[in-house]
């Protein structure tokens, strides 16, 4: 944080300089440019004094006086002083009457057609599953998140990916694991997963792209193998006409030129002519759903100046089915998404209060355990799992992982 403070003043330090240079002159061009491009005139009996402020502009207002007003992040960093550890039980009530820990969770019935859609486009997107009383419980819990931001979002955050983001929310906000206990979430994706359970491997919360993610599958999906998983968005918000809507290649989950460590994929390479060009792009309104397959390739484009001005909230992840077995990914980058001490061993099948059960119900014992604090992240675990992420092998994987943002060529 130091060297990366330090830096950025030392690039600062030009443009402030040229500031304390131009200001003092900019005052004296700041009237004449506010009466010919706003029209006003000055009657020559009246003093100045009562016609502008004496208050010297500030470089913004100038530049505002220019060129127009200038965009705004709905949302800004919070800052090292801001983040919590811990537990945190945000006061929202559930909707329809429903009471935690004791109601049983919502349904909702999917067709078999849609269910055909996802296994054939490796995609499908559902409208309205959650009504607006839900979509108002996800916007307050989100509300709450962002202005009581946790420390287990600083690393997403401070790197500027996302406004705010967070994974594996659900282990510290309490009212993001009740929206998996009591909603039809589960039911939705056990339908489409053609499976009696349902378990969440891991969740993320995420509060505007700023700079998108190019072309790449998913491999942050705990751990668990690829057949295994489905992914998914719940969507709280319109997207923006211009940008924001996720793109799919149709039926791209089926190729097998894509390496299955790789995470940018490159649509010109060779065995995907056949997929590159059929794109299906979803405009995802409040209370929809996204449900994928972890290898169909996607991408997702920010606004081109990085500055959201209006929200795009999403809380999604990956859920994984019945009988589901443990993998070790220990010196692999999907290791980062299984970084709790839960005591499994390869093989094992994946039964554990860190990967709770949704669906037939939620499981009281494990719902007790995340909330005496027995799940989250562990040090120790944490420093023995990302011990394994030396060498080339794993440099190549964060590298194909930077050109997903676009930071490498």
């Amino acid at each position: 944080l130091l060297i990366f403070s330090t830096v950025n003043m030392v690039r600062l330090a030009p443009a402030a300089a040229l500031l304390l240079i131009v200001s003092p002159l900019s005052v004296i061009a700041f009237s004449k440019i506010a009466q010919n491009s706003l029209g006003l005139k000055r009657a020559q009996s009246c003093p100045l004094s009562l016609l502008q402020s004496s208050k010297v502009p500030s470089a913004t207002e100038e530049i505002e006086l220019i060129k127009g007003p200038i965009k705004r992040k709905i949302l800004n960093e919070p800052g090292l002083w801001e983040y919590n550890f811990g537990l945190q039980f945000p006061e929202i009530n559930l909707p329809h009457g429903i009471v935690q820990g004791k109601t049983e969770p919502e349904t909702l019935a999917i067709t078999e057609e849609q269910i055909k859609i996802l296994e054939r486009d490796g995609v499908l997107h559902i409208k309205g599953v959650f009504d607006d009383a839900w979509v108002g419980y996800l916007r307050d819990a989100t509300t709450y998140q962002t202005d009581n931001p946790h420390f287990w979002a600083f690393a997403g955050t401070a790197s500027k990916l996302y406004d705010y983001i967070q994974r594996n929310v659900w282990q510290t906000n309490r009212a993001f694991a009740d929206f998996y206990y009591h909603s039809a979430i589960g039911n939705v994706l056990a339908q489409l997963g053609r499976t009696d359970e349902i378990r969440l491997s891991t969740d993320l919360l995420m509060v505007n792209p700023n700079k998108g993610f190019k072309w790449h599958q998913d491999n942050q999906n705990g751990p668990i193998k690829w057949e295994d998983g489905l992914r998914f968005w719940v969507t709280m918000d319109e997207t923006p006409a211009e940008y924001g809507a996720p793109v799919y290649l149709e039926g791209s989950h089926k190729n097998g030129a894509v390496e299955e460590e790789a995470v940018f994929v490159d649509i010109e390479m060779d065995g995907l002519e056949d997929y590159k060009q059929k794109r299906l792009e979803f405009r995802t309104m409040p209370g929809d759903m996204l449900i994928w397959h972890p290898r169909t390739i996607h991408k997702v484009d920010g606004p081109s100046d990085g500055i959201w001005t209006s929200y795009r909230r999403v809380l999604g992840g990956t859920v994984c089915k019945a009988n589901t077995k443990y993998e070790d990914k220990t010196g692999s980058g999907g290791v980062l998404s299984d970084l709790g001490r839960h005591g499994l061993v390869h093989g094992e099948k994946l039964e554990s209060p860190f990967f709770p059960i949704m669906y037939p119900r939620f499981n009281q014992e494990e719902a007790r355990a995340r909330d005496n604090a027995e799940v989250g992240r562990n040090v120790n675990d944490i420093v023995s799992k990302l011990g394994g992420l030396a060498g080339k092998a794993s440099g190549d994987k964060f590298l194909s992982f930077f050109k997903v943002l676009g930071m490498s060529d």
